[in-house]
């Protein structure tokens, strides 16, 4: 754990957020790890337990770090969800231009506690019955947040991550550029014992391109960090020393690595806004060692962006996709109009959706109305004829089709027989 006065500084400040909101904040660094000494919630170790099972390892810092990363994206400040379906948010400390790490709260519900189960829970992992009560027990206790206060609390965690950045360096990231610079010094003074005339030492070296294109395909940062630095001793040999010129060439490099991330399969969208953003920072070097350990967290992020966090994408887009479609049943909604709302193309979405819960759009969103259909018949002082209108189908049956085609029965047979056997089994099992 790092001990620095920043770290206790951080600490101390999500410490009084979470007195002051009384919502869960923690600490974590630049590579989704945990720094707090807070112990963590049980829902959060339940869930820690169930991924291992089921995967073999633990996911929540990788979550938690592409929480970050969006964060970063969209100007400080994201709410994402968790593979159990519960919402957090964070908000990045950003320390001379680079990501420190960042604060995060939850985890709280996004659903009210029983829409819950239909909306997120089991769609990724296989439970045992004592897992699925451990998990209903522990979600029972987590707050119901409604979107208005979840916005006003990211705002403010923002405003708080805001007061930690300042302008220096820790002295972990100045060990880490210091071992750069060493690197890249070292492969320097190899071109310069090269046995070769001063034209060829000037070349640029475009095969380490073509190998740098392939480690971060096949995800080898180790590798290509050894390579970045291979490429950026010869890009300050052959510059002079000429500032301008050196960041011309990083950008160069900057669109390369994003080009190799996207070939390994990385969103489009989201390796092209990042871009967007790296191109408009680089101005704001005026240090050759700045510029170096800054292109290379580029790097560890867009091969982390085509593997690592790939899964965790698409897990926080497909709830975020669910969450707006659960608020908005009622009304007329398209994937178009889905899909537009988490900032994927129509396409795209319809694949990752397909392959997240196993159905396609309109079979979800008419299992979600059926489902929402079933509570209003249980209550036979609803008209049956506004039931249909009431979960978002302007046609009567068409709902009465659809009804049918869920359950089995008929809205009408449903009210008159299946509806109180139901409500009487949900009492239950409560």
């Amino acid at each position: 754990m790092d001990n620095s006065y920043w770290t206790k500084k951080a600490l101390k400040t999500a410490t009084n957020y979470q007195k002051a909101t009384g919502i869960n904040c923690a600490v974590i660094d630049s590579s989704g790890n945990s720094i707090s000494v807070r112990k963590e919630s049980p829902i959060c170790s339940q869930c820690k337990l169930i991924q291992t099972e089921n995967t073999g390892t633990d996911v929540c810092g990788n979550i938690h770090l592409y929480g970050i990363y969006q964060a970063e994206r969209f100007g400080g400040k994201y709410v994402y969800f968790c593979s159990l379906s519960l919402m957090y948010w964070v908000s990045p400390i950003i320390v001379d231009g680079m990501v420190k790490g960042g604060l995060v709260c939850g985890p709280v519900l996004a659903y009210k506690p029983e829409d819950y189960l239909f909306n997120g829970f089991g769609k990724h992992y296989k439970h045992s019955e004592l897992q699925k009560r451990k998990i209903r027990k522990h979600i029972s206790a987590l707050p119901h947040i409604d979107p208005d206060r979840v916005n006003s609390l990211s705002e403010l965690l923002f405003i708080t991550a805001s007061y930690l950045s300042d302008k220096n360096y820790s002295i972990v990231e100045q060990g880490k550029t210091i071992e750069q610079q060493s690197e890249i010094n070292t492969y320097i003074q190899y071109i310069k014992t090269m046995e070769c005339n001063p034209d060829q030492k000037k070349e640029y070296p475009i095969e380490k391109e073509r190998e740098l294109l392939n480690q971060i395909i096949k995800a080898d940062i180790q590798g290509a960090r050894k390579t970045l630095n291979e490429i950026l001793g010869s890009v300050f040999f052959s510059s002079g020393n000429d500032f301008e010129v050196i960041k011309s060439r990083i950008l160069e490099l900057v669109v390369l690595l994003s080009r190799a991330a996207l070939e390994g399969g990385a969103d489009v969208e989201q390796i092209f806004g990042m871009n967007y953003q790296y191109l408009s920072k680089i101005h704001s070097f005026s240090k050759v060692e700045e510029l170096s350990y800054w292109l290379s967290t580029i790097m560890v992020r867009f091969t982390n962006l085509v593997f690592t966090l790939k899964s965790v994408k698409h897990t926080d887009a497909i709830y975020k996709a669910i969450h707006f479609m659960s608020d908005n049943f009622e009304e007329k909604i398209t994937l178009e109009d889905v899909a537009a709302e988490i900032y994927l193309s129509s396409a795209y979405f319809s694949k990752i959706f397909k392959e997240q819960t196993g159905s396609n759009f309109n079979q979800y969103l008419n299992k979600l109305r059926i489902e929402k259909s079933k509570a209003l018949l249980r209550n036979s002082r609803i008209p049956l004829v506004d039931i249909a209108g009431m979960v978002g189908y302007e046609d009567q049956s068409y709902f009465t089709k659809v009804f049918k085609k869920i359950t089995g029965n008929s809205p009408g047979k449903y009210r008159a027989t299946r509806g109180l056997v139901e409500t009487s089994n949900h009492e239950i099992h409560k």
